[in-house]
């Protein structure tokens, strides 16, 4: 009698590594779970038992992308001025898009993000209302400016230049996108100044 494949943590791992590769370079569409599996050494049965199919997978991959996203904003060190604090947040969340656009997507499918999500997504936006408020007190921004109205603005700000520059939606007359970037979010957050 043959003995049953064990579907453990290192496989676990190792389909959640590849997974992240075939999802990086082809997107969620492309991401194949019979690819996957025979790029690992194992069958689609381990993906259904260890994630629950293909959604399971990428939710754990998003979540992760979560996860991480708050730690790059959390690994910002501060500079003296609370206003460009906040433009290098913007220029963190940029990079860490960049380094996975397809990922960048997928975090932002809101049909892939359960509860759990949600509350990781919530969690990576938390150090950039934490920098508001260190600007509110500090008299930088308006004393009637509310953090989180204002974290969201700015993450709304983010979030459609990354994607322009994703998509290559960026116009003619910006010649680069990364020196327009921190011009934009200056901006957006000077329409806050005290």
């Amino acid at each position: 009698m043959p003995r049953p494949k064990v579907h453990d943590d290192v496989l676990r791992a190792k389909l959640r590594a590849r997974a992240g590769e075939l999802l990086s370079a082809h997107g969620v569409s492309g991401l194949s779970l019979r690819t996957l599996a025979a790029d690992v050494g194992t069958s689609t049965t381990a993906v259904y038992a260890l994630f629950g199919g293909k959604p399971g997978l990428v939710k754990s991959l998003v979540d992760d992308a979560f996860r991480r996203l708050r730690r790059t904003l959390a690994a910002v060190p501060p500079v003296d001025d609370p206003a460009e604090q906040l433009v290098a947040l913007g220029e963190a969340y940029r990079s860490d898009a960049l380094h996975d656009p397809h990922l960048y997507d997928a975090m932002f499918d809101r049909g892939r993000l359960d509860a759990e999500s949600r509350e990781l997504q919530e969690a990576a936006f938390t150090p950039l209302v934490e920098a508001v408020e260190r600007a509110v007190d500090a008299k930088v921004l308006r004393h009637d400016a509310h953090p989180p109205t204002v974290a969201l603005g700015l993450w709304s700000a983010l979030h459609g230049l990354v994607t322009i520059q994703l998509h290559a939606h960026t116009p003619d007359a910006v010649d680069d996108p990364a020196k327009g970037f921190p011009a934009v979010l200056r901006a957006v957050v000077d329409g806050w100044r005290a």
